[in-house]
């Protein structure tokens, strides 16, 4: 699947995060994650240089402005070491351009051309039905359900298990 033109993704530099702060405190952004709302640059620049060494992270950028992210995280452990997990958000006001499908396209590439990754697993709110059909457009498969996962708005809600294997 092609990404359309009008997206570049590249890898995220940490003068990145006022874009991305901006994007990950959309409501629609925030509410697809397990991220809480109003979080401050200052927490995300902590975040972001704690981050360990396993997790690469990529950013989608709209005529200059950064838009979106991916973080790919491959796990740590010997017997887990061809797996990994992904999060992704996009900008409220850039949702349907083409950022999500870009942003799973390259880590696909990456995971499967430079990584020797095999498994790459998420976890998606199971009423989020944009993200699962984007996911399940790249070869994700749902493995299970996770029920009453995060409390998000007031109440639990429910997710996915899926991954793409590629052995």
């Amino acid at each position: 699947m092609e990404p359309l033109s009008d997206v570049l993704v590249r890898a995220m530099e940490p003068g990145d995060l006022p874009d991305l702060t901006e994007a990950w405190n959309q409501p629609n952004a925030y509410a697809g994650t397990l991220q809480l709302p109003f979080t401050s640059l200052e927490a995300r620049q902590k975040r972001h240089a704690s981050t360990g060494a396993n997790l690469t992270r990529l950013v989608a950028v709209i005529d200059g402005k950064v838009i979106g992210a991916l973080g790919l995280d491959r796990y740590e452990h010997a017997r887990r070491s061809h797996a990994a997990q992904f999060g992704i958000a996009v900008h409220d006001a850039y949702a349907g351009r083409g950022a999500g499908s870009a942003l799973v396209a390259a880590m696909i590439e990456l995971a499967d051309n430079w990584l020797q990754v095999r498994r790459i697993e998420l976890n998606v709110y199971a009423d989020n039905t944009r993200a699962i059909a984007l996911y399940e457009r790249f070869g994700f498969e749902r493995e299970g359900l996770y029920r009453a996962y995060a409390w998000r708005n007031g109440r639990y809600v429910d997710s996915l298990a899926m991954a793409r294997l590629r052995l």
